[in-house]
């Protein structure tokens, strides 16, 4: 037997089985897409490690899933002498009664969708006609996220009598306004990470105001020769070299030391409309080239929003930035998210603002292109003189930026 194992990778996250994505008893090829599971950050596929037949499932949807734990087994097959692929652990009448439930309808006339449990249960439990929903998974399956979206948008005012509706108050909870929303899993785990992170670490949050004009010209100029690269990117390099004046802020906290991380790995806030937001890791950014860190986010930002990123690429962050400006916030002191890390780095929206600039010994009023940064950190791994050291560099790399 061949064990099909959660990732180790999990940034200390709690995973939950979300679908099964083959049926005991089914064949399967080495790296098929074998079960979906989800953290508070992700939706991953886990891969079959080998070909063969599914033997067994250990894990069910909704079972929590920890790192390294077995969720299911693979029968290895076997060459027989006559050249053919037999299951060398699996028997006919074992696979069918170990067949996990399913529930088969035919919707949008011969396309057939498989309903996994979960996805059965939260059909049942919000009323919803399956048919009505258009799945989105593998072969138009159902999945449990296109049943939270069939529920966020439908309207107890909107719901009539009937097989055609949409959705229904649940009777244990008939006190709900129209326009509650109910928490899906990914809610749920920020929530609780939230809490955990502003009651284990005691946050304290340094202000400071940068100037992007060197930036803005050093983006113009790359602009023209054809490489486009974001403010992100630059925040990111400087976050980097920053790095250099205070190294306890790219630490974590232990009980018994400040572990600083040998590389600068930045994770970086994506924001995914009502589905919360991921945080995917620039690894090693203080290596890289300006270019190569722009290419990095981009990769890491369209996997993102298209829902394909992978364990590893939410995991192993030791400084987080969060550029709240672009969705208009001019200043924030975000939490501390990710359980040790040490910092995490605001920046809000990029604005003209009147300011004054000492030219050859006068004062000159200017416009310029104005953020507010801020740096929240856990006071118990940095202090204030290490948190301003930090934000004055990175400052001053942005505002010194060279034109070349």
């Amino acid at each position: 037997m061949i064990d099909v194992r959660v990732p180790a990778e999990q940034e200390g996250t709690k995973a939950v089985v979300r679908a099964w994505l083959k049926k005991v008893g089914e064949a399967v090829a080495e790296n098929d897409p074998l079960v979906e599971l989800e953290t508070d950050k992700v939706t991953q596929e886990v891969p079959a490690p080998a070909a063969g037949v599914l033997s067994e499932i250990l894990l069910d949807t909704d079972a929590e899933a920890l790192p390294g734990a077995v969720l299911g087994r693979i029968a290895a097959e076997q060459a027989t002498a006559f050249g053919s692929v037999v299951s060398s652990e699996v028997e006919t009448h074992s696979i069918v009664q170990e067949q996990r439930p399913t529930t088969s309808l035919v919707t949008n006339g011969d396309v057939e969708t498989r309903l996994s449990p979960s996805v059965r249960r939260a059909l049942q439990q919000h009323n919803i006609d399956p048919s009505r929903v258009r799945g989105t998974g593998r072969n138009g399956r159902i999945t449990r996220e296109d049943v939270d979206r069939a529920v966020e948008m439908a309207t107890v005012s909107h719901v009539e009598a009937g097989p055609k509706s949409i959705a229904q108050p649940r009777v244990a909870e008939a006190n709900w306004a129209p326009q509650d929303i109910p928490h899906d899993r990914m809610r749920l785990k920020i929530a609780e990470n939230m809490v955990r992170a502003v009651t284990d670490a005691p946050h304290v949050t340094a202000l400071f105001e940068a100037d992007f004009s060197a930036i803005a010209a050093h983006k113009k100029a790359l602009a023209e020769r054809g490489v486009k690269l974001s403010y992100t990117a630059y925040l990111l390099k400087a976050a980097a070299e920053a790095m250099a004046v205070a190294p306890a802020i790219n630490g974590r906290w232990m009980d018994d030391r400040i572990a600083i991380s040998p590389t600068i790995d930045i994770g970086v806030g994506t924001a995914l409309g009502d589905k919360g937001l991921v945080v995917p890791v620039v690894k090693d950014a203080g290596a890289l080239t300006l270019e190569e860190i722009g290419a990095r986010l981009d990769d890491l930002t369209s996997r993102a929003r298209e829902g394909k990123l992978t364990g590893a690429d939410v995991s192993g962050g030791s400084f987080t930035i969060s550029n709240h400006g672009v969705s208009g916030s001019l200043l924030a002191a975000p939490i501390i998210i990710h359980q040790g890390q040490a910092a995490i780095l605001g920046v809000g929206k990029l604005e003209k603002r009147v300011v004054v600039r000492e030219v050859n010994g006068q004062d000159v009023i200017a416009i310029r292109p104005m953020a507010y940064v801020t740096l929240t950190i856990d006071h118990r791994v940095v202090d204030g003189h290490q948190t301003n050291a930090w934000l004055t560099r990175f400052v001053d790399v942005l505002e010194n930026w060279s034109a070349g």
